[in-house]
């Protein structure tokens, strides 16, 4: 069962002509708990591996974007089975449990997993234990120069051209969304939700599924800011260029910095701002 992106809320709404009474939208903000079955055919296990908050629709990119961006799994082969369970204890838990099946041959490291007991909508997993995995991950640099026919200039009409297609935004005013572009602009891809690091994940989750990784050629554009997170997933996802509305984070351009990702801030009202070199 899909559960819907948006809930319906009664209001008061008070302004210069008085007040009213009526109904509005809100986006929807609700667990998902994703749960890992792993080991030998023989002796298979299950594990709750992460609750994150998220906004219910594409469930399934955001969790196979969120084991491959975490370095679980590598390809579409190593997930056997993933699908939302339902055999829950719950009606409340049905539909915002996701369930995958790795294949016996992935290991997995219990101690470790261990960071991702909880993520809210606000960040992702983030701290020492992340910065430490990037540098176990399967990341390689991006070049020096610039992709062959891309102009910086382009990005500045990303944020219209991504809110063009924000149905949910346009109703509630209240989600995150990261747009997958071309070189020219052109969306191919855009996914919403409450967590910016959960709309990314679906970006790369629906690529994932369909072997269409690395992100070669592309940019990736967010309506929030931009933490450490954001390029750590961009980075294993080979995104060369990211790109947000709002601000980023000293580790965020420390990251881009030392891989080559190309970064891009403040892209908004007909602006934007290059970070080029390391934090000093």
């Amino acid at each position: 069962m899909t559960k819907p992106p948006v809930s319906s809320v009664s209001i008061v709404r008070r302004g210069p002509d008085g007040e009213e009474e009526l109904d509005d939208l809100v986006v929807a903000e609700e667990p998902l708990e994703i749960k890992v079955g792993f080991g030998p055919e023989e002796d298979r296990k299950q594990k709750s591996l992460s609750v994150t908050m998220r906004t219910p629709g594409h469930d399934l990119e955001l969790v196979a974007g969120f084991l491959f961006a975490e370095g679980i799994i590598d390809e579409p082969g190593q997930l056997n089975l993933l699908e939302h369970c339902q055999n829950v204890k719950s009606e409340d838990e049905r539909g915002n449990v996701v369930r995958a099946e790795l294949a016996p041959g992935i290991e997995l490291d219990l101690e470790s997993l261990q960071r991702y007991s909880y993520a809210s909508s606000s960040c992702g997993v983030c701290g020492k234990a992340s910065i430490e995995a990037l540098a176990q991950l399967q990341c390689g640099s991006f070049p020096e120069n610039e992709p062959s026919g891309f102009d910086p200039e382009m990005i500045k009409d990303l944020p219209a051209r991504l809110r063009e297609v924000q149905t949910v935004f346009r109703h509630t005013g209240g989600i995150h969304a990261t747009g997958l572009f071309d070189l020219e602009g052109n969306l191919l891809l855009m996914r919403e939700d409450v967590g910016r690091h959960n709309a990314l994940d679906k970006v790369i989750g629906a690529k994932f599924l369909k072997g269409e990784l690395p992100l070669s050629a592309t940019i990736g554009f967010c309506s929030g800011r931009l933490g450490f997170e954001l390029v750590q997933k961009s980075l294993r996802a080979g995104l060369p260029i990211l790109a947000a509305v709002g601000a980023p984070t000293s580790l965020a351009v420390e990251t881009a910095s030392k891989y080559g990702i190309r970064l891009y801030g403040f892209v908004r009202d007909g602006r934007l701002n290059e970070y080029l070199n390391p934090v000093r």
